[in-house]
């Protein structure tokens, strides 16, 4: 075990083939066939010992880096001085006119300000974009994106990444201008399967689709004079979610873009995972946070649908009194875990208790890997230790199917305190994405609901609410404390229509979206309209990151 590793790092390393295959979370990042892990590296100084070691290194700004490499040579890369932190890939997963008018977005976009992203660069890193739409291209024909990388597909990457192919604006008009769809796909082959990413994009940026109403294009976006860099991230196995780490490669490369380009540039993240400390002290969130200051650019990111999952819990421990959380899982659960942060400082032991009442604990805190059996269910028990960056906690809890499925019923989670000087805890569960509806917290508490990387204290996050009826959306995450920095921001910044959004399909045609997903390009078209106020027009040459986030 090292402390330059994360404590789920750690734990995955700990854990046997057969564990990390029963497990959500354990086996993201690991190639079984190679017997490779993908890892996300904070490091100073020079790579150039560990090039010698790994199967790949891809540097991002700001002395971040993805690195693949051998598990058995995991510890020597942790032994290198030049390596201070070390972290496995997450999973990510997802979070227009009437929108627009109520965010009084079709004023400004008419005159006297006449703002519609001229100038301005969106970044959209997401699941990809229908470039053949009319809502992406100019008034001839041609297209309004400047570069497409499409991390799905092998051959030629970006200079300086590992993975995919990066279609330039040129190709992607040959492929326009090709004479069958055939023709097209042979040229540029990217599509969006999911539609994910032209929704975004089409809120964020579109130009609008065919239909007339008393001579106005309809569905027009937010920005529809922006140009647009679009990254369609990779999805390591064909059944999975993009994580981590082809989000950060994907922002660094929006950012880079833009930075060659010398244009300011507006980036939407619509996806987030509930994994960590939720105070901006990972090294995604970290990441953000530091690259928010290397160009002209305001990075924009969902708050997440986790606010009426049941899936947060918390509380405050004191001396002499036990605290239980009762956790109901549903029939057919094939795997769960569960997070409870704590302050190091405060010394707390556990007991479970199975839903036929078998009890396991007092467990005392040991540091590394435990493990229990409690009927058909594997328990893998870790306590961590603090990270450079937080003073936290965590206790990571994995419920392992021993055949196919987690016991059913209502397990229960006790805290007994030994020491206390701070008390407070938090609990999260996985993602309601992963979970079968009903698995939860039989007392959730829905504050500190927002996902990561949305918790990065520099970033715009960005809450849903319902237009129509202007209250805020029951499933918005909300009420994040950020502690990064000394702060006491809370979380969300802003909020943006999020619920029957009518957004673009690829294939044409437009749909009604609800989620944080679909609030967020608001809001990241709106940051494109004020960049090109301020920077554009000479209005205020630094209305960018910190001058945006203050807006809000």
């Amino acid at each position: 075990m090292s402390q330059k590793l994360e404590n789920l790092l750690n734990l995955a390393l700990d854990a046997s083939p057969d564990e990390r295959e029963r497990s959500l979370e354990l086996d993201v990042g690991y190639n079984p066939i190679e017997r490779e892990w993908d890892l996300i590296v904070k490091y100073s100084g020079s790579l150039d010992v560990v090039r010698g070691i790994a199967a790949s290194v891809t540097e991002l700004a700001n002395e971040y880096a993805i690195v693949t490499i051998s598990e058995s040579r995991i510890p020597e890369l942790a032994s290198f001085p030049e390596i201070e932190y070390v972290e496995k890939p997450k999973r990510l997963f997802f979070q227009v006119e009437n929108g627009k008018r109520v965010s009084c977005i079709s004023p400004v976009q008419q005159t006297p300000f006449s703002l519609r992203g001229e100038g301005i660069l969106i970044g959209i890193v997401d699941s990809g974009i229908d470039y053949t739409l009319r809502d992406f291209r100019n008034a001839d024909g041609t297209t309004r994106i400047r570069n497409l990388w499409d991390q799905t597909i092998p051959g030629n990457p970006p200079q300086g990444y590992a993975v995919g192919t990066e279609y330039t604006r040129e190709q992607i008009d040959e492929a326009l201008s090709a004479g069958t769809a055939a023709e097209r796909m042979q040229i540029v082959p990217s599509t969006d399967i999911s539609g994910h990413g032209t929704a975004v994009a089409g809120i964020a940026a579109g130009s609008g689709g065919p239909e007339m109403e008393g001579g106005a294009i309809r569905n027009v976006g937010v920005a529809p004079e922006s140009e647009l860099i679009v990254v369609k991230m990779g999805s390591p196995r064909a059944e999975g979610f993009p994580r981590t780490t082809e989000l950060m490669q994907g922002v660094d490369y929006v950012i880079r873009k833009a930075l060659e380009y010398r244009m300011p540039v507006a980036l939407n993240l619509s996806f987030g995972n509930t994994y960590g400390a939720h105070d901006g002290t990972s090294l995604v969130e970290r990441f953000l946070d530091d690259i928010s200051n290397y160009w002209k650019s305001v990075i924009c990111v969902g708050s997440g649908n986790e606010g009426a999952t049941a899936g947060h819990t918390a509380g405050r421990l004191e001396e002499e009194r036990e605290d239980e959380i009762q956790l109901g899982v549903q029939m057919r659960e094939t795997g769960l875990n569960v997070q409870i942060w704590k302050s190091y400082v405060d010394a707390v032991d556990i007991s479970i208790v199975s839903p036929s009442g078998v009890r396991v604990g007092p467990i005392q805190e040991i540091l590394g890997a435990q493990r229990f059996v409690m009927g058909g269910t594997e328990i893998l028990l870790y306590y961590g230790e603090p990270s450079p960056y937080s003073v936290r906690q965590e206790i990571y809890l994995d419920f392992l199917p021993r055949q196919t499925y987690v016991d059913a019923g209502v397990w229960r989670i006790v805290l007994t305190p030994r020491q206390i000087v701070s008390g407070e805890y938090q609990l999260w569960l996985p993602s309601q994405s992963a979970l079968n509806v009903g698995t939860a917290f039989l007392l959730p508490n829905s504050a500190n609901t927002i996902t990561i990387p949305s918790t990065a204290a520099r970033v715009v996050t960005v809450g849903a609410y319902d237009s129509r009826t202007f209250s805020y959306a029951d499933f918005s995450g909300r009420g994040a404390l950020n502690a990064q920095e000394g702060t006491a921001a809370f979380k969300p910044d802003i909020v943006a229509p999020g619920v029957a959004v009518t957004a673009v399909q690829p294939g044409g045609g437009y749909a009604e979206m609800t989620g944080t997903s679909f609030a967020t390009p608001f809001v990241t078209g709106s940051s494109a309209l004020l960049m090109e106020w301020g920077i554009v027009n000479g209005n205020d040459a630094y209305l960018y990151d910190a001058d945006i986030i203050g807006l809000s």
